[in-house]
């Protein structure tokens, strides 16, 4: 018999009877939190909330998941999320001008998001490509060699999406 053909109990085997069924509803949770930030773009209080009395786990455990992983956001996100590296290699070669640009240029500084829901500037610790230092991300579209003059780029990237 092909594991394809098994029933979902036989798949899983004893893993679903050790299981206790709040085990089973936490597991849940991170693939909701997912969807949830897919359709939101973060994850408002009001549908945990929601989540919590569906799921009859108290919201104290939801938001403690929920934190324990840096990918989930609890603040709205812009449509466009620029991340500039101020990783050694970055900053050695001019990270911190380049963000100070890219602050000026879009009137939000990092941490922030804009008030039309445009864009979210944040700051990194490495994405990887040392070699291309300074580097920037848009919506995880690696941008390297940038210095301030070239922050013109990532303008043209953001109004374009």
């Amino acid at each position: 018999m092909k594991v394809e053909e098994l029933n979902v109990e036989e798949k899983i085997g004893h893993a679903g009877i050790v299981l206790t069924d709040s085990q089973k509803k936490r597991g849940v949770l991170i693939h909701a939190f997912q969807g949830l930030q897919k359709e939101y773009n973060y994850l408002p209080e009001e549908v945990l909330k929601e989540l919590s009395s569906k799921l009859d786990i108290p919201l104290s455990e939801v938001y403690s998941t929920a934190t324990f992983y840096k990918h989930f956001y609890f603040k709205p996100r812009g449509k466009n999320v620029v991340c500039v590296c101020v990783g050694t290699a970055c900053h050695v070669r001019g990270a911190g001008k380049v963000l100070e640009k890219i602050e000026e240029s879009f009137g939000i500084k990092e941490g922030e998001t804009a008030a039309d829901m445009s864009l979210t500037l944040e700051t990194v610790g490495c994405v990887g490509c040392c070699g291309l230092a300074p580097v920037v991300t848009v919506n995880e579209e690696v941008v390297g060699d940038l210095n301030p003059k070239k922050v013109k780029e990532i303008i043209q990237m953001v109004e374009e999406k």
